[in-house]
């Protein structure tokens, strides 16, 4: 048990505990780390770092970047120091990473490349690719690839602290804290929106991932390690969800990245078609069509932002039919949708742990003791559940001081994001590309394209029908 505790997921729980408890005090006024450098989409490099909290406006940009290096590398090299990482390779290796992760994940939040369509005109830009911020980790992951595999001497020296595990699960148990708050303030959300969205998102999901799963495996043949990832990321939150599921099962950290990768490109797609779609044929329906958006776009930046641009299209349709909706309250539903669908994360990498440990891996006719299930158990999972489960009830308990709470999340924010950015670096530089073509990466493309466009976004809209037909926002104007 010893052992048990000292392994790396249990480090990766210690770090994302340690994080949010140095963000904890600013719920309390005293702000410790709203100097944390936090990437804005920018259009001038001055301005593409900022720190996270204004009452730190005065600090440089690149300044609150030296300091978050320095405060990360304490951290983590006290980590590695514990588990007798040998130090003296570790710091300049993750020296290094650190920064190329960190440039990658400036470099997507580039305006021509990050701005969603309905921020263009507050840029001064009249087009953009719209993969939001999230497209920092397509570029990390393009960069890992270019020095895995043109500079195998340098992804050689790098290699003593990439650690890809660590970092995603560090970030996944730092999620935990934030959806916590988030999901303790939506209680205070109009009580049928709540239900309606709960509802909807164990409908889809169930149906969603069940029909991947089985497309992945009985058509295109993958093995459980790709079906698995795949069905999560394509039914519950993209990004977060693949990596918690590849996790959880113990898949090979290259399967969940290549899957992650897919759902920003399909992001793009869906955040240009879907809302126009709702303009067209749901401006009638306008909670059915925020609703869709949560369901069908599938990360978070992506769905939060269909949802504003349904939300302006179809109230400017619904005025040129007289009818003026009060602003807002699509938005509200795409993101109460999309809060339910990531809390599910959590769950479901619960419930594909046990399957994995007792059923898929288990050896026929052996017994597993409480103990080896335990160990086997991820247990970044336990710090997720344990973080969430906590903030959770400080919200719901203490509801006046849950704005504080998410303000102290929200410092924790920009260190969650470059775990990522240097999880998909990691990833990359050790990844063969010819080998992962060899596994199938362009039939993988193929099946999200066949599962997004054949069932997802209809069998999304039909829930999405179910549940919300009939509900209006308050119109403007009106009374009672």
């Amino acid at each position: 048990m010893r052992s048990w505790f000292a392994s790396e997921d249990w480090f990766a729980v210690w770090l994302g505990a340690a994080i949010v408890l140095i963000a904890l005090p600013t719920a309390a006024g005293v702000d410790l780390l709203g100097w944390m450098a936090a990437p804005k989409v920018w259009l001038s490099v001055a301005d593409s770092v900022r720190p996270v909290s204004p009452k730190y406006s005065g600090v440089s940009g690149l300044i609150g970047l030296l300091l978050t290096y320095v405060l990360l590398t304490v951290i983590i090299g006290i980590c590695a120091n514990i588990r007798k990482i040998e130090l003296k390779r570790f710091i300049p290796a993750f020296s290094a990473i650190f920064w190329i992760g960190n440039l990658s994940w400036n470099l997507g939040h580039y305006a021509y490349i990050a701005q969603t369509p309905d921020k263009r005109a507050a840029s001064g830009i009249t087009w953009s690719l719209g993969l939001t911020g999230e497209a920092g980790y397509l570029i990390a992951l393009i960069a890992g690839l270019v020095v895995g595999n043109l500079f195998p001497r340098f992804a050689a020296w790098l290699k003593p602290a990439a650690r890809p595990e660590w970092f995603i699960k560090t970030a996944i148990v730092l999620l935990g804290a934030g959806l916590g708050v988030k999901a303790g303030a939506a209680s205070g959300l109009v009580t049928s929106i709540m239900f309606r969205g709960l509802a909807a998102i164990i409908e889809a999901y169930l149906i969603y991932w069940s029909l991947v799963y089985l497309l992945a495996r009985t058509v295109f043949k993958f093995s459980r390690e790709w079906a698995a990832p795949l069905a999560s990321g394509i039914s519950i939150c993209g990004v977060s969800a693949a990596i918690t599921t590849g996790a959880a099962i113990r898949a090979r950290p290259v399967v969940p990245i290549m899957v992650s990768s897919l759902v920003v490109i399909f992001s793009v797609v869906e955040l240009v078609i879907l809302p126009l779609a709702a303009r067209e044929f749901l401006w009638k329906e306008p909670l059915v069509a925020a609703a869709w958006m949560g369901l069908a776009v599938k990360t978070d930046g992506a769905a939060v932002s269909s949802g504003a641009i349904t939300d302006g299209l179809i109230r400017a349709k619904a005025m040129e039919n007289g009818i003026n909706y009060e602003p807002g309250w699509m938005l509200t539903t795409t993101t109460t949708v999309k809060v339910f669908i990531d809390v599910f994360i959590g769950i479901w990498a619960l419930v594909l742990s046990a399957v994995w440990t007792y059923g898929i891996e288990r050896k026929a006719g052996a017994k597993i003791p409480v103990g080896d299930v335990l160990k086997r158990f991820p247990a970044f999972v336990f710090g997720y559940f344990a973080l969430f489960l906590t903030f959770l009830c400080i919200a719901l308990a203490r509801p006046e001081i849950a704005p504080r709470l998410a303000a102290a999340n929200a410092e924790t924010d920009p260190l969650r994001s470059l775990f990522f950015a240097m999880t998909f670096f990691t990833i990359g530089m050790a990844s063969n590309l010819k080998q992962l073509w060899a596994e199938g990466i362009g039939r993988l493309a193929l099946v999200y394209a066949v599962s997004l466009f054949g069932f997802i976004i209809w069998i999304g809209l039909a829930i999405s029908w179910l549940f919300f037909h009939g509900a209006h926002p308050p119109i403007v104007g009106a009374g009672g």
